[in-house]
């Protein structure tokens, strides 16, 4: 996958995700990716460590299909490091398309340029806590 902009590379994870892709999903990270994901292990050391995840995921909605939209995204690019962050939403639809739920992320990566392209050597997800409860908010003001 060659992509001048790192950017993109978010077009390529929503296609992936949409269509429960794992190998697809999984070739835009660095075989040394490490992933601080918002849900149940405190990290991801390797491709295929996020290998296990992806694959849990991708198990768990049945016949569903996962709709990941970015918003608000913004990129520094140097000839062989780029950083891209972004909000992304990420909403649970039906097989016939209807919009069952919907959650909202931040979401940041960190790429290196490898002779294929961009690859994620590093993701970063998060949703803001309340000091007082612990709670994460995982819908985003308008």
């Amino acid at each position: 996958m060659t992509m001048d902009d790192p950017a993109r590379i978010l077009g390529a994870y929503a296609g992936a995700v949409y269509a429960r892709d794992v190998d697809a999903l999984l070739a835009l990270y660095h075989p040394n990716v490490t992933v601080f994901d918002m849900w149940e292990s405190w990290l991801y050391d390797g491709r295929d460590a996020w290998r296990g995840m992806v694959e849990g995921w991708f198990a768990s909605l049945g016949d569903e299909r996962v709709e990941v939209t970015f918003e608000d995204v913004r990129s520094t690019v140097t000839p062989d490091l780029a950083v891209v962050h972004a909000f992304v939403t990420y909403a649970g639809l039906s097989a016939g398309g209807e919009r069952l739920r919907a959650m909202n992320n931040r979401l940041s990566l960190t790429l290196t340029r490898e002779d294929t392209g961009w690859q994620i050597v590093h993701e970063h997800s998060s949703a803001p806590a309340s000091f007082e409860t612990g709670k994460v908010n995982l819908s985003r003001p308008t």
